[in-house]
């Protein structure tokens, strides 16, 4: 008998099976313009049904970076799927986009359909809190490209903004505020740090934190990413916001000046607002010191906003914090900490200029 593609280690029988499974989940969430069933050659969206007149299209992919290897070696896979959703639809709000529709892309050695469901699953709950449709995606069993039980992860987003409500940061002005939204912890971004730590410490991802009201080392690393859309668009949309940025690779330091026009420079006061336990535990575990951690983690700040003075009331909660303002000076951001604060035992300052 002549050799078979599941001889060479890919199962169609296992991927056609994974498809039924995840259909109802792509279903739950569906949203005007498209109806998120799966099986075509492509996902199709109705920019008229979901009532824009003349939108710009917004798009954007990411991964979930090596937050995966520490959800595989833990055996935890129902969170790395918002993820996913989150790296995605948080970049499109910056923008002022409201995400329309999101395809994933799974990449596995040998298909685990347990875990392949877990994880889309996980994708469909990101879609639901960020209002997008997942309309598709891909599945791809490839031997010999991955170690037993590894798989990863990307995804993309498209959304949509009217014309005339792009964000852009191009009104930003000195005098203006820089409001803290809280992240839900290490969110997806530095985590090859993180695993360094963990590695030259011999921390058992089990471990019991009690500063975290004793959850395991794993679960308070792999808590989702917070998608910020459904609670920023109605204020982006009512013209209430003049910036936002997405506190991703490069901290603090480095995303805010993104978003900032020419001769606007950020000031942060990082003793406006609590280190979370999470991040004070990684900083001592590496003797990271204040400067890199503000260069490499949110730090507890998922999301920056920079709104008018008189647009404060727009925001409140305990999970909101008046961290900065703009001043004029050369584009960039300047964190600056106190003795006491941020396990620093003096006065410090890190400043980036773009």
């Amino acid at each position: 008998m002549g050799l078979t593609y599941k001889d060479a280690g890919v199962s169609i029988d296992a991927g056609n099976a994974l498809v039924k499974t995840i259909g109802p989940l792509a279903r739950s969430t569906a949203r005007p313009g498209a109806d998120a069933e799966l099986g075509g050659f492509g996902g199709l969206f109705d920019l008229k049904a979901a009532g824009y007149q003349d939108p710009l299209l917004v798009a954007a992919n990411d991964g979930v970076g090596t937050k995966l290897k520490l959800a595989i070696e833990a055996g935890v896979h129902d969170g790395v799927g918002i993820d996913l959703v989150a790296m995605c639809a948080n970049d499109l709000i910056v923008q002022g986009a409201e995400p329309l529709f999101f395809l994933d892309y799974y990449a596995t050695g040998k298909l685990d359909n347990a875990v392949a469901a877990a994880v889309v699953a996980s994708i469909a709950e990101g879609c639901r809190q960020a209002g997008c449709a997942l309309i598709g995606g891909e599945t791809a069993e490839m031997p010999g490209m991955y170690a037993a039980g590894d798989y990863d992860l990307a995804g993309f987003c498209v959304g949509a903004v009217e014309r005339d409500k792009v964000l852009t940061g191009a009104n930003i002005e000195p005098g203006d505020l820089i409001l803290g939204l809280a992240s839900s912890g290490v969110h997806s971004n530095g985590f090859s740090l993180v695993r360094r730590i963990i590695a030259e410490r011999a921390w058992k991802l089990d471990e019991p934190l009690p500063s975290d009201g004793g959850r395991s080392l794993a679960d308070v690393l792999l808590e989702p990413t917070r998608i910020y859309v459904r609670e920023l668009l109605p204020i982006v949309q009512a013209g209430r916001i003049k910036g936002l940025a997405h506190i991703t690779g490069g901290g603090l330091l480095e995303n805010i000046p993104r978003v900032l026009p020419d001769g606007c420079h950020a000031v942060v006061d990082s003793s406006a607002w609590q280190l979370p336990p999470v991040f004070a535990l990684l900083q001592e575990g590496g003797s990271v010191a204040a400067v890199e951690m503000a260069r490499t983690f949110n730090c507890g700040v998922g999301m920056a906003v920079i709104v008018a003075p008189g647009e404060r009331a727009a925001f409140d909660g305990d999970d909101v914090f008046e961290i900065g303002r703009i001043e004029a000076g050369p584009r960039g951001c300047t964190v600056r900490g106190k003795a006491g604060t941020w396990n620093s035992d003096e006065d410090w300052s890190a400043t980036h200029n773009a």
